[in-house]
């Protein structure tokens, strides 16, 4: 006849069950480390496209604070660098705002560079109503509520008084 089992025979012993307890500790500590590895590369990532775009708005500061006027009245190629000088700073802003998202002063930076093309982002919207779409769906709703809170509005696209 054979005797009942004790726990320890039919669960392991203590050293079996402290090792399966360090293993899944450790998987644990890995899967942290991947997160945490993870969220500081997005960051480095973000702060290197965001000073890339600061070093354009610094070699290029007719596009940093437009004259919107002066820039849709001129010939084609500056227009084009300025549809990419504006693309590139909302791509920083998108990355940035991702990245640092508990961090306020991030949105406070790009809110303030956003205003002065507003104009140019009305028009582009009107004319093609799929521009913003190329963009997240965060920063789409941040432009459209830039433009509300600035008056920005078709058919004149001005900056209103805020």
């Amino acid at each position: 006849m054979s005797q009942p089992s004790t726990f320890w025979q039919r669960y392991g012993t203590l050293a079996q069950m402290a090792q399966a307890t360090v293993a899944l500790l450790g998987f644990v500590a890995i899967l942290f480390q991947i997160n945490e590895i993870r969220t500081n590369s997005r960051a480095a990532s973000a702060r290197q496209v965001f000073l890339g775009y600061t070093d354009l708005a610094f070699k290029n500061p007719k596009y940093a604070y437009p004259d919107y006027a002066a820039i849709k009245a001129g010939n084609r190629d500056e227009r084009v660098q300025y549809e990419s000088f504006v693309a590139y700073f909302l791509y920083a802003c998108e990355e940035a705002m991702v990245a640092f998202a508990d961090k306020r002063e991030w949105q406070a930076s790009c809110d303030y560079d956003l205003k002065p093309h507003l104009p140019f982002l009305c028009e582009k919207n009107q004319a093609e109503s799929a521009y913003l779409a190329t963009y997240g769906a965060e920063t789409q709703q941040w432009v459209r509520t830039s433009l509300k809170t600035s008056s920005v509005t078709p058919p004149d696209c001005k900056l209103g008084k805020t």
